[in-house]
């Protein structure tokens, strides 16, 4: 069936959990006008959840290598489970979703696990347990995902989805800035050592339940519209595991799996910035702050450009732009200016890569599917990124930092043609989106 703006007299059912949304509303997201609520309000739900979990994840390489003396396998491994283990469940939860119609439950339970998870990092210490604790936030990272972004694909129109979802991953953004800035502050007041990590603890736990509040508060149950499509043009069908054999489905998910197998975790180039001596242990948190501010200026007008040139080729380009933050961080030798840009590329690699590959997903799946279907894809990412970080610690600890990354960087520059090759079956534009019913 063809997702056109056009409308039709006939009516049929909306999908379980979608409201059909009135005309005057329909109308002005057809106009390109202001951003729907929903999307806002699940911005701000991840923006204090990304304050909440960017406050760890700022100092978790340092904690783990520095104070638990982790070397590149060991960490490799906590960090392929922080990168992969969601995806392990994001499936799950995209089909829970589908097929509940109810994709605002399964989104606070995933919410609400990640925030006890918060909880139980207070009396944790070893390798273990933390090891645990991670994979639990990682589990309701997988759960909340999928159903997240089918909210607003489905308050969305086709031409405004990269929109959208840039301004969803703007709002997150700005939280995960203010994150590893709260770390920041934390530890360099709280004298050194556990008092200082468990203080930067208890806030990410009061940010995470704030966030969980605006869930609760502030999404509706039943999100309107259907991409602001007329009732008669809303398939509702939901998803069947064969949907996986759809050839465009298919191809977007090999070619994201390839991508993200060469993708080295962001902890990972952080430490081999920090080991060439371009930045003091001490300002550590800060490097994400760095690389969220470049992806929070950006995260919109990329969505929009990839609107108007198309999704395919902004992704592809966001990965050419990870292959020169490779090839700088491996040879910048410490020095300001090349850290500096190693962290400007990476955020724009991200502003270019992360709303777009959900806004591809929701092209490629029928309206009673789209949790279910971004879910995959984005599981298909997961999965090679956590193969990713434990190839890299390997490869890292065999050859060095430096030889790693240049090889990596390699690596992905040959991979990059060889997804646009998998990706040209997908629509080049939102306006030749093609759902199939």
């Amino acid at each position: 069936m063809s997702l056109r703006n056009s409308p039709t007299p006939a009516a049929t059912a909306p999908a379980a959990g979608v409201a059909p949304a009135p005309d005057r509303e329909r109308r002005t997201r057809r106009k390109g006008g202001r951003v729907p609520g929903v999307v806002l309000a699940l911005g701000l739900t991840s923006l204090f959840t990304d304050i909440s979990s960017e406050a760890i994840t700022a100092v978790l390489p340092l904690y783990l290598t520095a104070v638990l003396g982790l070397g590149p396998v060991a960490y490799g491994f906590v960090d392929g489970i922080y990168q992969g283990f969601a995806s392990l469940v994001r499936v799950l939860g995209g089909w829970w979703s589908d097929r509940s119609g109810r994709p605002k439950l399964v989104a606070g339970l995933g919410y609400g696990i990640s925030a006890l998870s918060r909880v139980l990092l207070l009396p944790v210490v070893g390798i273990a347990a933390l090891t645990g604790v991670v994979a639990l936030d990682r589990l309701g990272k997988g759960l909340r995902t999928g159903p997240r972004d089918a909210m607003i694909a489905a308050a969305s129109t086709p031409e405004q989805l990269g929109r959208n979802f840039g301004v969803h991953r703007a709002l997150d953004t700005a939280g995960a800035m203010a994150g590893p800035l709260l770390a920041f502050g934390v530890l360099a007041v709280v004298p050194a050592g556990l008092a200082g990590y468990r203080a930067v603890f208890v806030l990410s736990i009061a940010a995470a339940v704030v966030g969980l509040a605006f869930l609760l508060l502030a999404v509706p149950s039943r999100v309107r519209g259907s991409a602001g499509l007329p009732p008669a043009q809303q398939p509702v069908r939901r998803w069947r595991w064969r949907d996986l054999g759809d050839r465009r489905i298919r191809s977007l998910m090999i070619a994201a799996a390839l991508l993200g197998l060469l993708t080295v975790g962001d902890g990972f180039l952080y430490l081999v910035l920090a080991d060439a001596g371009g930045i003091g242990l001490t300002w550590f948190p800060l490097l994400m702050v760095g690389t969220n501010a470049a992806y929070f200026a950006l995260a919109v007008p990329v969505g929009r450009l990839a609107d108007r040139v198309g999704r395919t080729r902004v992704l592809l380009g966001g990965h050419v732009l990870l292959v020169l933050a490779y090839a700088v961080a491996a040879t910048t030798g410490g020095h300001l200016a090349g850290v500096i840009a190693v962290l400007l590329l990476l955020g724009c690699f991200y502003a270019a890569t992360d709303g777009v590959i959900s806004a591809l997903a929701s092209q490629c799946v029928p309206e009673g599917a789209k949790a279910t279907g971004i879910a995959s894809v984005q599981t298909a990412v997961g999965l090679s990124r956590f193969a990713s970080s434990v190839c890299f610690g390997l490869l890292w600890q065999l050859t060095g930092r430096s030889v790693a990354l240049l090889a990596v960087g390699l690596a992905l520059a040959i991979a990059i043609p060889v997804a646009a090759r998998l990706l040209r079956q997908l629509p080049s534009t939102p306006s030749g989106a093609e759902v199939a019913a």
